[in-house]
């Protein structure tokens, strides 16, 4: 799929580099994925001829902006800022029902990978996690699927407050708005409907939006990535547009 693939650049200067991670794209090389060869560092670091950092993570079906140091001393600063939660992160996901603004503030625990880690012994205490969501937009289609005769889903903007591991995957679930195409903490019923009649085969979850403070310059940086086709396609077919 990632072969001959090459990667959208958002941003780059001689500190930094943020790049427009697609769906279905791994950070870096995982135990989890131990035969998957394609992964966002690799491939980024060969592009560019330079080693690079990861200062967050997207999980390898969310899309959207990535951002990288290019040196250490780079990574440290803006891992400062991130464990500070001073950036700003924005995701736009679909999600089943309709649903109001509002707020999750609901604890995570978080299971310890026996194969990545395996002198793990027992997970770890549930950790604050908030996440704040706006309604966008909504859709009622004339379909059964499941036990109701018709089927709802909202365009949603997500700002997580923390970063705590599948936060608004599982902060979603907690409230019964599962993401579409989820097939880790949604519904299955629903992520069968968007493959077979509008050909969705990913996670309908897309960072578009991270701000951040440069760690030398003191500007504040805003990046956006754009939606991908099967996102896109979506958006039209349900008469859903994102204002800038």
């Amino acid at each position: 799929m990632f072969k001959d693939y090459t990667l959208e650049i958002l941003y780059q200067d001689e500190h930094l580099v943020a790049i427009n991670k697609p769906s279905g794209l791994l950070v870096h090389k995982s135990m989890i994925d131990r035969h998957e060869i394609y992964y966002a560092m690799k491939m980024l670091r060969d592009q560019i001829g330079q080693w690079v950092y990861p200062i967050h993570r997207l999980d390898k079906p969310t899309s959207g902006v990535l951002l990288f140091a290019l040196d250490k001393e780079s990574a440290r600063l803006l891992n400062e800022q991130f464990r500070e939660r001073s950036p700003q992160k924005t995701y736009i996901a679909v999600v089943r029902g309709y649903l109001e603004d509002g707020v999750i503030d609901y604890p995570l625990k978080e299971k310890l990978d026996k194969i990545a880690d395996k002198d793990a012994k027992e997970d770890k205490e549930a950790q604050e996690a908030i996440t704040e969501y706006k309604a966008l937009d909504q859709i009622e289609l004339q379909v059964s699927v499941g036990k109701y005769d018709t089927v709802r889903y909202s365009l949603v903007e997500l700002h997580p407050q923390t970063g705590r591991k599948h936060q608004l995957r599982r902060h979603m679930k907690h409230i019964s708005h599962h993401i579409l195409g989820d097939t880790k903490y949604g519904r299955g019923e629903h992520n069968k409907f968007i493959r077979k009649e509008y050909n969705v085969h990913r996670l309908l979850l897309h960072c578009c939006s991270l701000q951040f403070v440069h760690p030398y310059s003191g500007e504040v940086i805003t990046l956006k990535a754009d939606l991908d086709d099967t996102f896109t396609n979506l958006l039209k077919e349900f008469n859903w547009s994102i204002n800038e």
